[in-house]
C-alpha cells in the first residue's frame, strides 16, 4: 500500500513539473524589451518624471589625479608633455615620468578621511536629489570593486569599495544615484593613420616604453588592441550596473569613440536590466554620440539661453578652474552656483554640480560653505525649484548668456546675474519668479513677463506673496505686467521668490 502511494506522489509530481514546464519556458524565452539599435533604444523615456523634478544632482572628480594636485584633472595626460607646466612640477618634485609614472600615485591615493555618510549627508543638506561619483575618469582607474580590471579602488590605493560605500549611504538618503564615466577616450593605440591617440598618447617615447611593457600597466594606460578596450569599456559599465544599480549613468565626450555596435549593447543592457527591476533611468551624453530620443544632452560649464522642450543638463562645478582639487584652487561666491542653478531650471534643465575633494577624503571648508549656503536657501525657497516645470518663458532682465557650449565656457564664466533679472518657473495654477538678488527695500518691481502684449493666456491673478515673508504684498496688474512691492526689510540677499497664484 505504501509503496502505492509513493508511486502515486511521484506520477503527481512528474505531471505537476510537467505542467509547470511550459510556463517557465515561455518565460525564459521572453525577448528583451530593447534591442541592440536606435530604433528599439527610442521607446525609452529619457526624461522621466523624478528626474525632471529633481533639479540638482551633485558630483566629485575625486581619484588618482586628486594626489598630485596640480594643474587639473588631466595631470596623467599632461605630465607626459614636455611643454606643459605638469611635466615640469612633475619632473621637478617626482623626477622623470619614465621613473616615477601615473601608475606611481596609486599607492599615495589611501581616502584615509573618507566617510561615505558624511558625503552623502553633506549633499542632502546641499539639496541634492541625486548624486554619485566620477566612477571612471580618463585615467584607468575604476573607482569601484571590480573583477574586469586590476586598477580598481578595491584592490589598490585605498582598497575599499568606493563607489559601493557611497551607493549605500546616498540611496540611505533617499536620493538617486548617479556614476559618470570618461573612459572612453583612455585607449592608447595607434589609428589608421598610424597615429598614436587617447589620453595617454604622449606616453609614447623610447625613453618610457618599458613602463608600458608591464602587463598590468598595460591595462591602467589602455593599451591594448581596440577590439580588447572596446569590451573592457563595455565590461566595466556591466560590472557597475550589475553591482550598483545606478538610475543615472552619464558619459563625458569622446563617446563617438566608441564604436555604435558597442554603444548600442550598453544601452540595450541597461535599459533592460532597469526594466527587469522596475526602474526608470537615465542617460546623459555629452556631444551627438546617443540619439536625443532617449537620451539627455549635457552642456559643459555651458548652458541654454532659451527655453527648451525637453530636459536637459548641464554640468559645472563649484570652482573657477579644475574639476579636481588642486592647490589653488578658486572657489565661486554662492550666489554665483545658485543663480546658474536658478537660470537653468527656468529652461527646463538640470544641475549637475562638481565638488573637488582631497586626495585623502577631505572636502575642504570653502566647498561645503557653498553647498551647506545654497540648501539653505533651498530649504526655505526650494517650493520655486523642485518638482516644478517651465512657464511660456524662462524670464526677463538685461543679462543675457552667450551662445555656444563648452568651446566658449570662458564667456559663461563672465555671467553675473543682479536684481533686474527674473526667472520664472510653474507647479499648478502657481507661476514663481525669482529674482536674482535683492531689489531693494520698499522697492517696486515690474514683472514684465505678467504684461498684456507678452502674456498671452492670462489668467486672474488670486494672490501674490514673497517667500519667506509673512508680510502682505502690495500688488496690481497693468497692461504693463504686475508690479509688486518688496518689504521694508530685505529677505535674503542671493534671491526672491514673489509667488504668483492663479484662479
Amino acid at each position: 500500500m505504501r509503496l502505492k502511494i509513493l508511486s502515486l506522489l511521484i506520477i503527481l509530481a512528474f505531471v505537476s513539473a510537467c505542467g509547470n514546464a511550459p510556463k517557465k519556458v515561455a518565460e525564459e524565452k521572453k525577448p528583451p524589451k530593447y534591442e541592440q539599435s536606435w530604433e528599439s533604444l527610442a521607446q525609452h523615456n529619457e526624461e522621466p518624471d523624478w528626474f525632471q523634478d529633481a533639479k540638482l544632482g551633485i558630483y566629485f572628480h575625486w581619484g588618482i589625479y586628486s594626489v598630485p594636485a596640480f594643474g587639473n584633472e588631466w595631470y596623467p595626460r599632461w605630465m607626459h608633455f614636455e611643454d606643459k607646466k605638469e611635466y615640469k612640477h612633475h619632473l621637478e618634485k617626482y623626477g622623470h615620468p619614465s621613473e616615477f609614472g601615473y601608475h606611481d600615485f596609486v599607492p599615495m591615493f589611501k581616502a584615509e578621511k573618507f566617510n561615505a555618510k558624511e558625503w552623502a549627508d553633506l549633499f542632502k543638506k546641499a539639496g541634492a536629489r541625486f548624486a554619485g561619483p566620477v566612477a571612471e575618469h580618463h585615467d584607468g582607474f575604476s573607482m569601484w570593486d571590480s573583477e574586469v580590471t586590476p586598477w580598481d579602488a578595491m584592490d589598490k590605493g585605498p582598497k575599499r569599495d568606493i563607489t559601493g560605500e557611497l551607493e549605500e549611504a546616498i540611496k540611505e538618503n533617499g536620493m538617486k544615484f548617479i556614476t559618470t564615466f570618461h573612459h572612453a577616450r583612455n585607449n592608447l593605440y595607434q589609428n589608421d593613420e598610424g597615429k598614436w591617440t587617447g589620453h595617454f598618447n604622449g606616453i609614447i617615447k623610447d625613453s618610457m616604453q618599458t613602463i608600458l611593457d608591464d602587463k598590468e600597466n598595460a591595462i591602467m594606460y589602455g593599451y591594448m588592441p581596440r577590439e580588447e578596450f572596446n569590451e573592457m569599456w563595455f565590461n566595466k559599465l556591466k560590472e557597475v550596473i550589475d553591482n550598483y544599480q545606478p538610475d543615472i549613468i552619464w558619459f563625458d565626450s569622446w563617446l563617438d569613440e566608441i564604436p555604435e555596435a558597442y554603444r548600442q549593447k550598453f544601452c540595450a543592457y541597461y535599459l533592460n536590466e532597469a526594466e527587469k527591476l522596475g526602474k526608470e533611468v537615465v542617460i546623459v551624453r555629452k556631444q551627438d554620440d546617443l540619439p536625443l530620443d532617449f537620451s539627455v544632452d549635457d552642456l559643459e560649464k555651458s548652458r541654454k539661453n532659451k527655453l527648451a522642450e525637453k530636459s536637459w543638463m548641464t554640468d559645472e562645478t563649484v570652482s573657477t578652474g579644475s574639476w579636481c582639487f588642486t592647490d589653488n584652487l578658486k572657489i565661486k561666491p554662492t550666489a554665483d552656483v545658485l543663480h546658474v542653478l536658478i537660470d537653468i531650471v527656468s529652461k527646463n534643465g538640470v544641475l549637475l554640480l562638481n565638488i573637488s575633494p582631497m586626495a585623502d577624503g577631505t572636502i575642504p571648508d570653502d566647498q561645503k560653505n557653498v553647498l551647506t549656503t545654497m540648501g539653505e536657501w533651498l530649504s526655505k525657497y526650494g517650493e520655486a525649484i523642485y518638482e516644478t516645470r517651465p512657464w511660456y518663458t524662462f524670464g526677463e532682465g538685461p543679462t543675457k548668456e552667450p551662445e555656444g557650449h563648452f568651446s566658449n565656457h570662458r564667456e559663461f564664466l563672465k555671467v553675473k546675474y543682479s536684481a533686474k533679472d527674473v526667472r520664472y518657473t510653474t507647479n499648478g495654477n502657481t507661476v514663481y519668479a525669482t529674482i536674482l538678488g535683492w531689489p531693494g527695500n520698499s522697492a517696486k518691481v515690474v514683472l514684465e513677463s505678467f504684461s498684456k502684449e507678452n502674456w498671452i493666456n492670462a489668467k486672474e491673478i488670486k494672490k501674490v506673496s514673497l517667500l519667506g515673508c509673512e508680510e502682505e504684498i502690495k500688488y496690481s496688474l497693468s497692461d504693463n505686467g504686475l508690479s509688486v512691492t518688496t518689504p521694508e526689510k530685505a529677505v535674503d540677499e542671493m534671491a526672491v521668490v514673489f509667488k504668483v497664484e492663479l484662479k
